[in-house]
């Protein structure tokens, strides 16, 4: 079952959501060679504390950290260690934040120093597919035209969707009804109405789409070792169109989509 807000709980997401897109931020402004997903675990901790939330990862299933950071060939879910980061990384930083009892969630994925030209391609295309889903988040749309337009915008642009992670609804809990895969024909599933929220996350590989779960139980990396980016807005439909929640004046420009 797909709940619906209220406006004045999709207003006490967003206010989770500019903690959440801060601390992209913040973690944004450490990141450069050398410096360790622990430090940058550390770092977030401490911010999302100071601003009144609690990171939703932490505790979640027995997750270890505050954070996901997941390098280069690494999809989703890496857990922070001692791994100091390399001139020409990539680096997927998911962050989630309980607030006043409701969750928001967004990711980015950032370039360490300078990247390869295809590495940067791939970022600009996962962007461009998260904007593409998003622009479907509007009253009398289908689910499906989400996922079909995330498709879409990335198999134009030469790369793969993975297809075995989804995103999610979200609210009072992290994970909430329908799961929203990255794929699929347009036209279907439910219909979308005023006051849904979802967490709107393509999930992109440089080769193929086939991925793999590590030794840990998290960590989901790509099968053929390609570069992986993940970009993902906490999105609520209003009567106007999509509005994304885990956006902030605070941010730096490049975290927030037009």
């Amino acid at each position: 079952m797909i709940i619906r807000k209220s406006p004045t709980e999709i207003e006490t997401m967003a206010q989770a959501g500019r903690v959440v897109v801060d601390t992209l931020a913040l973690v944004g402004e450490h990141l450069r060679p050398g410096v360790t997903t622990a430090e940058l675990d550390q770092i977030a901790d401490d911010f999302i504390r100071s601003q009144g939330g609690t990171s939703s990862f932490k505790g979640y299933r027995g997750y270890p950290a505050a954070i996901c950071t997941s390098p280069n060939d690494m999809v989703v879910h890496g857990i922070p260690s001692g791994r100091g980061l390399s001139e020409g990384d990539i680096l997927s930083v998911d962050v989630g934040v309980i607030r006043d009892g409701f969750v928001a969630d967004s990711a980015y994925t950032f370039a360490v120093g300078e990247i390869s030209p295809e590495a940067a391609r791939l970022l600009e295309a996962c962007k461009a597919a998260l904007a593409a889903g998003i622009a479907q988040c509007r009253p009398g749309n289908h689910l499906s035209d989400v996922s079909h337009a995330i498709q879409t915008t990335t198999e134009e642009a030469g790369f793969a969707v993975v297809r075995s992670l989804v995103g999610h609804g979200i609210g009072r809990a992290m994970h909430e009804d329908p799961q929203i895969p990255n794929y699929g024909a347009p036209g279907r599933g439910p219909e979308l109405a005023p006051g849904m929220t979802f967490a709107i996350e393509p999930m992109i590989n440089a080769g193929g789409a086939e991925i793999y779960l590590h030794d840990d139980n998290w960590s989901i990396s790509t099968e053929d070792g390609s570069l992986s980016a993940h970009f993902e807005h906490t999105v609520a439909i209003t009567e106007e169109g999509p509005r994304i929640l885990t956006a902030s004046e605070k941010a730096a420009g490049a975290l927030l989509l037009p």
